[in-house]
């Protein structure tokens, strides 16, 4: 996919939000909440509220956000719940493994994004003045990926899906984990990506430690 950013306009990405997943908030899991993986809140309407409210204090409604997968939990409904409650008109989403109803296009419900797909190779123009154009490319996917194409040249990975840590979500070449746990339950501006990857060398992504493993 290629997009130019018109002026103004500024991308995004995020991953794994998890919208209503009552096993990924502390005050309604299941889950042993030792194991790290369940977010501290006091509710699941306060963890919903606050995925909402970061989204739309950061993205506004003429920018454009990427979404890698894992939008939501808990029914059916809840697809439409969170995506009604985004200001955001532009919201490209990559099928994470939660997204089975989204995948299948149950209801027509694939209509709530601009578009949506497996993986995502992301070319984008964002014109600086009329004779500079800064130009990114991007491999985007739910998974993580140990290779990509064009990674020698400098193409940036991410993905989210494993959920970590800040202090683990950058990997030892380009690419990094864009999922909230690790971004402070935020999105992440193109910018902020560009700074964190522009000195990293061309390197294989080592796949990190996966929660999936032990969890089904």
């Amino acid at each position: 996919m290629k997009l130019t950013l018109e002026k103004g306009q500024r991308l995004f990405f995020t991953s794994d939000t998890h919208y209503a997943h009552s096993n990924i908030c502390s005050a309604t899991t299941n889950w042993s909440v030792n194991d790290g993986y369940a977010r501290t809140f006091n509710s699941l309407d306060h963890m919903n509220a606050t995925l909402i409210n970061n989204i739309n204090c950061m993205v506004g409604e003429d920018d454009i956000l990427i979404h890698l997968g894992d939008w939501s939990f808990g029914g059916f409904d809840k697809i439409e719940e969170f995506r009604s409650q985004i200001n955001c008109k532009n919201i490209h989403l990559t099928f994470g493994n939660h997204d089975h109803h989204i995948e299948r296009n149950k209801e027509g419900v694939q209509r709530l994004f601009s578009s949506v797909s497996q993986y995502l190779r992301l070319e984008v123009k964002r014109p600086i003045n009329k004779a500079t154009v800064e130009k990114f490319t991007f491999v985007c996917m739910h998974y993580p990926i140990a290779s990509w194409h064009d990674m020698n040249q400098g193409v940036i990975h991410l993905h989210g899906h494993v959920h970590l840590p800040s202090d683990l979500r950058i990997a030892e070449g380009k690419a990094m984990d864009v999922g909230v746990d690790g971004n402070g339950l935020e999105p992440l501006p193109l910018d902020e990506i560009i700074e964190l990857m522009k000195d990293r060398e061309v390197k294989k992504l080592s796949l990190p430690k996966d929660h999936h493993e032990k969890r089904i």
